[in-house]
């Protein structure tokens, strides 16, 4: 009974736990159905309010664009009515120019000519009453004005008369000291100008003088030119190029110069031919001097002299007694002694012709090396940086060329004279053999030799 009553009350107890626990879990469900439902809602107000905000924008966004395109619209629209208008003004303007642009064109090309014609040109030296109005022509952008053209045709005229003009002018001279004096000089057209020292360079952008560094020959001073003043310029040296051939004047190397470029082998090489020189000449003296000698003893041989074939005549003279054999053999002696006073100085004489031309290419290749060095520092966009070498280059192997000519003339020259001469003692030589046999030949029999 007991155990029936325990078991209804825990029946009880458990029943009315889970109705608890039922109704627990039913108000928690119902509150988080409530929060979801809340956040639900405030989410969809979220998504309302970014909607409105979007079509508003998107609304902007439309009216700014309606508002470019009308906009877009009206500019296109006077962009086309600008152009017609353009059209129209261009047409009437060509209507109305006809040919005066093209005449504008020729005329400032004229104008920027003269102007420099006058800024460069010693005729600058005198003054140019219009030289502002070339100014303005060469910078207008319009058709000048019928008083420019006046002025430029003036100015064009005075250019003229100042080319055929000779004048005496004041010019400011800078001297070798960098000062400036003021000099009288006389202009020759638009050629030149002439002081007392010769022609002088004119800058017309300083608006001063300077002289060149050489003068032509017989060139014009300013005392030389009285006759020019009035009018005979028969005997003036003129430079047509104006200057031009002046600069290239002082550019042209003088002999000294091209000596100076050949260095410490052009030197040496000049050395060389200059003992070979000296060699040649005292040989040349000496074997005309024995070819003298040779022809007068020629028509004395009686009486030996002393000289090459008077002395081949004394060894026959002192050998009259001896055989044939030994008589040759002593005339052979006396003629390869001779031979070799003769000939002596000729093989350093050849020596040094073969040499020369060695030297100078010595020289060539030292030059190349000194240029390709300048060219592996400065590379080879400047001609003038690599001149030097090139020019000692070139200067050693002209020398060395020049050299070897003369001196291999020589030799050969000298060694015919000694040929010639060893071929005349040769053969009177032989001519003393041939006169010993013949008188060996007719003495008697038993006579002693």
């Amino acid at each position: 009974m007991k155990a029936r009553i325990l078991s209804t009350v825990l029946l009880c107890s458990l029943a009315s736990f889970a109705t608890h626990a039922t109704d627990e879990l039913a108000q928690k469900a119902s509150t988080d159905r409530q929060q979801q439902q809340q956040v639900e809602k405030q989410r969809r107000a979220e998504f309302n309010l970014t909607e409105k905000e979007l079509n508003a924008l998107k609304a902007e966004l439309t009216a700014k664009r309606d508002q470019l395109q009308s906009e877009t619209d009206a500019l296109a629209k006077t962009f086309g009515e600008n152009e017609n208008t353009l059209a129209r003004l261009e047409e009437q303007l060509r209507l109305e120019t006809g040919s005066l642009g093209e005449l504008f064109g020729v005329v400032r090309q004229n104008a920027k000519e003269l102007k420099s014609e006058l800024h460069f040109s010693v005729t600058g030296v005198s003054e140019n009453t219009h030289s502002a109005v070339v100014d303005d022509i060469v910078a207008a952008k319009s058709l000048p004005s019928m008083p420019q053209l006046t002025g430029f045709w003036q100015s064009l005229l005075e250019q003229i008369n100042a080319s055929g003009e000779v004048k005496k002018e004041n010019v400011t001279l800078i001297n070798g000291e960098g000062q400036k004096q003021q000099v009288e000089a006389v202009r020759i057209g638009a050629l030149g100008l002439v002081t007392d020292n010769g022609y002088i360079e004119w800058n017309g952008k300083r608006g001063d003088a300077v002289e060149y560094r050489k003068q032509p020959e017989q060139g014009p001073t300013l005392s030389s030119l009285a006759s020019v003043l009035s009018g005979d310029m028969s005997n003036v040296v003129l430079d047509p190029s104006r200057g031009i051939m002046l600069e290239q004047l002082a550019h042209t190397p003088s002999l000294s110069d091209r000596l100076q470029a050949g260095g410490v082998v052009g030197k040496i090489i000049l050395g060389l031919l200059a003992v070979g020189l000296v060699i040649a000449l005292v040989r040349g003296v000496s074997l005309a001097n024995a070819r003298r000698k040779i022809a007068a003893q020629l028509k004395q041989p009686e009486n030996p002299g002393d000289n090459p074939l008077g002395r081949v005549l004394a060894v026959y003279n002192k050998e009259q007694n001896r055989s044939v054999e030994a008589l040759e053999l002593r005339l052979l002696e006396a003629v390869v002694d001779e031979q070799a006073a003769l000939e002596k100085g000729l093989s350093m004489l050849k020596l040094l012709a073969a040499l020369a031309p060695m030297l100078g290419l010595l020289g060539t290749v030292t030059g190349m090396i000194e240029t390709f060095q300048v060219i592996t520092q400065f590379g080879n966009g400047d001609p003038k940086v690599m001149a030097g070498g090139i020019s000692m280059a070139l200067v050693t192997t002209v020398l060395g060329l020049v050299s070897a000519m003369p001196l291999l003339l020589a030799h050969n020259i000298l060694s015919t004279q000694s040929e010639n001469i060893r071929n005349i003692l040769e053969k009177q030589g032989i001519g003393l053999v041939a006169e010993q046999a013949e008188k060996t030949d007719l003495e008697p029999v038993g006579t002693p030799a």
